[in-house]
């Protein structure tokens, strides 16, 4: 006999409520293994490949290609073999793990609390397959609200029409059996600017002169990654009583160190590498910055790892990688992972693992040509540290008047950790460093 497990869609971390089922990577009837990948997913943050907890073999699929569905509706039930499974087993599929085979926690949220069993490949058998091949799709969450099949949908289509808000479920596709194309999005496109500049009717003269407002050109959807920054930062704005202290840094030692290193070989240093660094090294100094609040608790939660974020803009929108612990790398492995992730995050491969868990942020916004800002704490952490662009500015050094590379530096901080004493001492620490890297070497 055979248990039919049910595999539900698990909480993909920070937050994010649905996902969009991109590709499926197994089908109705095929033999799946323990923590194989079954389908492909993309949500507010990354495209993940979310891996199943049981082996046997797949009896049904809920939600087509295309298809959102929120966290925890079905994604997929396999039949699990068992010598002698109990009734109630067998009556009613289990949603977050039961007996067989199982693996423990593979993504945030779910898995089963048992251990991690071996992998291996269940033979198909007539007495395993317990539900119908041709099992029906969840019509209440998977199916869009549109009639006939709902074939597969060109992702360079998706993505134009989430990136202009248009909702492909509303759609009629031009293509065989109702496909959307490209020309019906493009086609929706115009029809919805012809709408937004279209001439309104004349109004009746108001009695009263009516307050100033601006035409309405366009209203952008809050959804996918900006609706995810929007409700973060605006839970931060909410909760955190943030600060913002700066300082002006010559960073022309920091710049020649710099070049000094790249010059003798080896793998390139790369600026944020060494400035994140410097970050660790002041951060042992002043761990207060290097913590969370709980406020249920009333306390004040320091963190031994420094798991640095990064903000980072991408086509996708504004996403924060995390170094993970980033105070026990050198500054070529500092260099790597960033790269790393600078990649992932410009071809939409970041994994919720590499944009969870951080401690503390750098935020290089001199790349946009701008001196300075006061960036908004990526919450629940307690500080980010700004920099702005390196610009050759007149400069003091050494009693005269010279150019030299100036940086301004910014910490934005929770007052709740910490006074402006601890903050400054963070800053002008950070600031030292850049003018005089060889105190980063007498202080480690």
């Amino acid at each position: 006999m055979a248990q039919v497990l049910e595999f539900k869609l698990p909480d993909l971390g920070e937050g994010l409520t649905e996902a969009e089922i991109v590709r499926w990577l197994v089908a109705v009837g095929d033999v799946v293994a323990i923590d194989q990948p079954v389908v492909e997913v993309e949500t507010a943050k990354a495209m993940v490949e979310v891996p199943c907890p049981y082996g046997g073999v797949v009896t049904a699929r809920y939600g087509e290609e295309g298809t959102e569905l929120p966290v925890g509706a079905p994604l997929l039930t396999v039949a699990v073999g068992a010598s002698e499974p109990a009734p109630e087993a067998e009556s009613a599929p289990a949603a977050d793990g039961g007996p067989g085979e199982t693996s423990g926690n593979v993504l945030v949220g779910y898995g089963t609390g048992a251990p991690a069993a071996r992998r291996r490949r269940v033979r198909p058998a007539t007495a395993v397959v317990t539900a119908p091949v041709e099992a029906p799709v969840a019509v209440a969450e998977a199916v869009p609200d549109r009639a006939g099949p709902v074939p597969v949908i060109s992702p360079l289509v998706r993505r134009l029409a989430r990136q202009n808000g248009l909702d492909l479920r509303a759609l009629d596709g031009s293509g065989r059996d109702g496909l959307i194309l490209r020309c019906d999005v493009e086609l929706a496109i115009e029809r919805m600017e012809q709408a937004v500049q279209a001439p309104a009717a004349p109004a009746p003269a108001p009695t009263t002169a009516p307050a100033a407002t601006g035409a309405v050109t366009e209203r952008v959807p809050l959804r996918g990654v900006r609706g995810a920054v929007a409700d973060k930062l605006s839970r931060s704005r909410r909760e955190i009583p943030e600060a913002t202290c700066w300082v002006d840094a010559d960073a022309t030692e920091l710049m020649a160190a710099r070049t000094a290193a790249n010059a003798a070989g080896g793998p390139k240093i790369s600026l944020i590498a060494l400035l994140a660094r410097i970050c660790t090294a002041a951060l042992a100094r002043f761990p207060e910055l290097n913590s969370t609040v709980d406020m249920d608790a009333r306390e004040i939660v320091r963190l031994r790892d420094v798991h640095l974020g990064f903000a980072a803009q991408t086509e996708r929108g504004l996403v924060v990688p995390v170094v993970r612990d980033a105070q026990d790398r050198s500054a070529e492995s500092l260099s790597a992972e960033f790269a790393r992730l600078t990649e992932a995050g410009r071809t939409g491969k970041l994994t919720p693992g590499d944009l969870t868990g951080g401690t503390f942020t750098l935020n290089n916004y001199g790349v946009f040509g701008v001196d300075g800002s006061t960036p908004i704490i990526n919450h629940p952490e307690a500080a980010m540290l700004g920099i702005g662009r390196i610009v050759a500015k007149p400069w003091v050094h050494d009693g005269e008047l010279a150019i030299r590379q100036v940086v301004q530096l910014s910490l934005t901080f929770d007052h709740r950790v910490c006074d402006g004493g601890a903050a400054g001492g963070f800053l002008r620490y950070v600031a030292d460093c850049v003018e005089q890297p060889a105190v980063l070497l007498r202080t480690l």
